[in-house]
């Protein structure tokens, strides 16, 4: 009998979500408002709403409230890890709306600080390690009132003095920390398409909004660096959001759109980071409007992340063509030249599960950046949330399928493929708000009765149990 293949004792394994999309209770412990909360309410204008069901995150999954009865689902799901975020505009207390040019920060709200660190006291009772994002999309509607959020500049010491706050009031309980969660949706999705918050849609904006997130990125992780790890220790990193790539058929000039795809939606944040400049293609592309770093700037940005933060989900065919320039002017699919799909079809149109395209990717990020990859979202919305009554709904069929399937090219990626990889995190824990789809989409291993907010385990939270049970080398 073959013996199983392991992964290393200290592998992370559990589950990943966002605050705005769990937390609720937008108003609690004088919590101000996020570019989520104004984007999910109707235009009080024109009474335009921008979300498929007409919901928000004002109650979501209550767990502001329900954090307890969470860690017990992540318990019983054998979880040693959980990967949550934190509401920046409850951390900090933006009730005084200031100015543009305001001096002074604005205060700690320090019962949003006291109600977090009950909740990591809680994990590392439980023996959970915490991983904790700074910002997953919320920014505090305050700083894009003064001055533009993202767009100006001066986001980056604003964002450094909250992740200080954090860094100092939990850095004794938190060893693994990330800034940002898929740069290339907040930059893109929030300020190109306009699809996401705050629904700007810009040809020159995207390339601001992201450099100003790389250098908040890297001024935090110096400070922490400098600061904290001396008395702490601890990991931080980013969390980079992209499929894999693959070439639509073996033209010269579908190669290199694939390439071109990678360099726009990972390169653009990952290659400053981890190799201190933009791709060339960007370069090429954008010209005057790709913003320069200065030296001094650079210094900090070069090296900036302990290890590769990867959020992936699906796998894009990709051809040359089309006037995109978010996507480095390509276009893709998931259809084969000779019509077949590539796997099985999500909920989502965008996503299919196809486990030989993670393999893929994960030999890339590693061959590419040469950093220990933490895979921080891997997830399925399977048809069957939607379609099935309770309790044939917990019977989640598909989503077990893309779990077998992902897991499996991990194993093979780590052991037949050399490539160092230290986390997986499955999106998510719960069926949550989805964003601009509202309600509509799940992707959770736990289905939830937004009624009653009454959790369900479904057959994907048993069989990743069993899975990483069986697969991670006990101490």
């Amino acid at each position: 009998m073959a013996e199983t293949l392991k992964l290393p004792s200290d592998f992370l394994y559990g589950y990943a979500t966002g605050a705005y999309q769990i937390e609720g209770s937008p108003n609690a412990l004088n919590r101000t408002p996020s570019i989520w909360d104004t984007f999910t309410h109707p235009d009080p204008k024109t009474g335009k709403q921008k979300i498929q069901d007409g919901s928000s995150g004002d109650v979501a999954t209550d767990s502001f409230n329900r954090w307890r009865e969470d860690i017990a689902l992540l318990k019983s799901y054998g979880a040693n890890a959980y990967r949550f975020s934190i509401s920046w505009s409850r951390i900090i207390d933006f009730s005084d709306k200031g100015t543009a040019d305001k001096t002074e920060f604005d205060p700690v709200n320090k019962e949003g600080v006291k109600h977090y660190r009950e909740i990591l006291e809680e994990l590392v009772r439980s023996g959970i390690t915490p991983c904790v994002t700074l910002y997953h999309w919320d920014l505090p509607q305050a700083l894009v009132d003064r001055y533009g959020g993202w767009l100006d500049r001066k986001v980056v010491d604003d964002f450094v003095h909250y992740a200080q706050v954090c860094f100092n009031a939990f850095g004794d309980l938190v060893k693994h920390w990330i800034t940002f969660s898929d740069p290339y949706c907040i930059s893109a999705l929030g300020y190109g398409y306009g699809v996401y918050a705050p629904g700007r849609s810009s040809s020159t904006e995207p390339w601001i909004v992201a450099h100003n997130l790389i250098l908040s990125h890297a001024y935090a992780v110096k400070y922490f660096r400098d600061k904290v790890v001396p008395v702490h220790g601890g990991l931080i990193g980013i969390s980079m959001d992209g499929g894999s790539f693959l070439p639509y058929d073996d033209k010269p000039e579908s190669i290199q759109a694939t390439q071109r795809a990678k360099d726009f939606r990972v390169g653009w944040f990952a290659d400053p980071i981890y190799k201190g400049h933009y791709p060339a293609s960007l370069k090429e592309m954008l010209k005057e409007r790709l913003p320069d770093f200065s030296t001094e700037d650079l210094a900090v940005v070069k090296g900036s992340s302990d290890f590769f933060g990867l959020n992936t989900y699906t796998t894009d065919l990709v051809q040359d063509g089309g006037r995109d320039e978010l996507s480095g002017r390509t276009k893709s699919s998931m259809t084969r030249p000779d019509g077949t799909l590539l796997g099985t079809q999500a909920h989502v149109p965008i996503f299919q599960t196809y486990p030989p395209g993670f393999r893929v990717l994960l030999n890339y990020i590693w061959k590419t950046y040469a950093k220990p990859i933490y895979v921080t979202e891997n997830g399925f919305a399977a048809k069957s949330d939607l379609l099935l009554p309770m309790p044939e709904v917990l019977h989640d069929v598909d989503r077990v399928e893309y779990f077998r399937g992902y897991t499996d090219a991990l194993l093979q990626a780590a052991h037949s493929d050399g490539v160092v990889i230290k986390s997986y995190f499955a999106w998510s824990l719960l069926d949550n708000f989805e964003w601009t789809d509202g309600y509509t989409t799940r992707f959770g291993v736990t289905y939830v009765d937004y009624e009653t907010q009454k959790r369900y385990p479904k057959d994907s939270a048993h069989f990743l149990k069993q899975w990483f049970g069986d697969h991670i080398k006990r101490v």
